[in-house]
């Protein structure tokens, strides 16, 4: 048995296929986890959906924005963007079994001794606390307060994490952090608008995953979101979003037994939006 981590694919299922071909994945042996933005800005989120739908038990996946942006269009609490490549889902006949099962996928993913989010985890959560906050906010996603929640989702406020934050103020503070973080400061107060590389933090904040003290530094965790980022594999860093969908590579990591040294598989993939 084998286990594979994939970045964003963002609606790239061409990509997809050849990895999965490439490493001969089955779906009755092997396990794949995907780090969120599962679709949008790519030509193929629907074909990206039924094709891990298909997939049953072998896949599980964390959500990222793109992908709670869809959950939102169909509940109509956002309108589309002009780069959105969504009206396939939209529109298909089985719209309502994948996005039941996208609404039923993770925040965050504790196995393989790896946790697992879309962008990032705050510097004063432990573990413990990451996997609990993402608990709370998958129990409203699967609830029937799913769609009053996606109408008050959006916003970079609160920017600063305090345990005593409660309702809406706290979900989306968590969910922003779990699905939005490049840059905090020493204290964990998120900068929602740089999107460049590390090297280029604004003044006063840092990579959430350098900040001295963080309470996770002690568990490897992986994640996407980062494309400007590249490629981290450090003991308590995999970052795989290398920028499929503007035209890098889709990026996976294969590992045969908790413990071995992760093998990378990169699939090069044509531009299919130029980058912001």
């Amino acid at each position: 048995m084998s286990v594979f981590w994939v970045g964003d694919i963002q609606g790239c299922d061409e990509p997809l296929g050849q990895m999965l071909d490439q490493v001969g994945f089955s779906a009755s042996r092997d396990r794949l986890y995907v780090l969120g933005d599962l679709v949008n800005r790519g030509p193929s989120s629907l074909a990206v959906l039924r094709r891990l739908y298909s997939l049953g038990s072998s896949v599980q996946c964390v959500l990222g924005n793109h992908d709670l942006h869809l959950l939102a269009l169909s509940a109509g609490a956002r309108a589309p963007g002009a780069s959105d490549t969504l009206n396939d889902i939209l529109q298909a006949p089985d719209k309502g079994t994948l996005l039941h099962w996208l609404k039923h996928q993770s925040i965050a993913i504790y196995q393989e001794d790896v946790l697992m989010v879309h962008a990032g985890v705050l510097p004063q959560w432990t573990l413990e606390e990451t996997l609990s906050l993402a608990r709370e906010l998958e129990n409203i996603l699967q609830s029937d307060e799913a769609d009053a929640f996606f109408m008050n989702m959006y916003g970079n406020e609160p920017a600063q994490w305090q345990a005593q934050l409660q309702g809406m103020a706290r979900w989306r503070c968590a969910l922003n952090a779990f699905t939005r973080l490049r840059f905090c400061s020493l204290t964990g107060a998120m900068e929602f608008a740089t999107k460049e590389n590390a090297a280029k933090a604004p003044q006063g904040y840092m990579p959430w995953f350098e900040v001295p003290q963080r309470l996770t530094a002690n568990t490897t965790i992986a994640f996407g979101h980062w494309s400007t980022l590249g490629a981290v594999e450090r003991q308590d860093i995999w970052a795989l979003d290398t920028g499929c969908i503007w035209g890098g590579c889709l990026t996976a990591l294969q590992r045969d037994h908790v413990g071995a040294p992760p093998k990378r598989i990169e699939i090069k993939c044509p531009s299919y939006q130029k980058p912001f």
